[in-house]
């Protein structure tokens, strides 16, 4: 009998950031801290500067630090609802088509944002939504702590191994690097740094997604 161990097949699993990855929300998301800006008298422009850079509980120390942080947080979060509601939203192109190729079980979406929104714009651009949908509220350290991403591969019954994270943002790709994950970003003019591979738009990168899971690893048995 041969002593060579067995070859067994291995699934390959991609986890998707949201806003900014498979929807492009940039707009809605100036729109709506502009409109947070106003109602506490602040420039919009230099408010949504720092949003930019900073998670809200943070950016509202640095613009509107004599202001209750939890009235803040939910004046955002009504404008965000509502912009979900309302607003005008688009899919970015080739998202679609990748979400509807994937093999069942193999994705996952990891997001800053809360559920509800998620599922509101999913449906407003026609997107399918994964089984497994990771939100703010799901953890207690968002990005860029590896956590987010780590408990989606929990989630997937995934090692971090055979993950693929597809990203726009420096923290969200820190987080999947300190996941142990592969990480490649998209929708940027310049690659991001940290990131293994780098697409200027996510239609770019369609094939390649789709290249990575279709190719199992392999790992050795008794």
């Amino acid at each position: 009998m041969s002593s060579e161990p067995a070859r067994q097949s291995r699934m390959k699993y991609v986890l998707f950031d949201v806003d900014g990855t498979l929807i492009d929300a940039v707009s809605n998301q100036r729109r709506v801290w502009g409109t947070w800006a106003e109602r506490y008298g602040l420039d919009a422009d230099e408010v949504y500067q720092v949003a930019l850079r900073t998670r809200p509980m943070e950016t509202f120390a640095q613009v509107a630090a004599d202001r209750d942080p939890h009235e803040c947080l939910a004046m955002l979060h009504e404008l965000e609802d509502e912009d979900v509601r309302s607003g005008v939203y688009a899919a970015f192109d080739g998202a679609s088509d990748l979400l509807h190729s994937l093999p069942p079980n193999s994705c996952a979406l990891v997001t800053s944002n809360y559920e509800h929104r998620v599922r509101g714009r999913f449906l407003r651009t026609g997107l399918p939504v994964p089984g497994v949908l990771v939100d703010a509220a799901a953890v207690e350290e968002g990005k860029p702590s590896p956590v987010p991403y780590l408990l989606a591969a929990e989630r997937l019954g995934a090692e971090p191994g055979d993950c693929l994270v597809i990203e726009d943002a420096p923290s969200g790709v820190r987080s999947g690097l300190d996941a142990g994950m592969t990480v490649w970003g998209v929708n940027a003019a310049v690659a991001v740094e940290g990131a293994h591979r780098h697409f200027v738009s996510l239609r770019e990168a369609v094939p390649h997604i789709l290249a990575f899971v279709s190719a199992p690893h392999e790992h050795a048995s008794a």
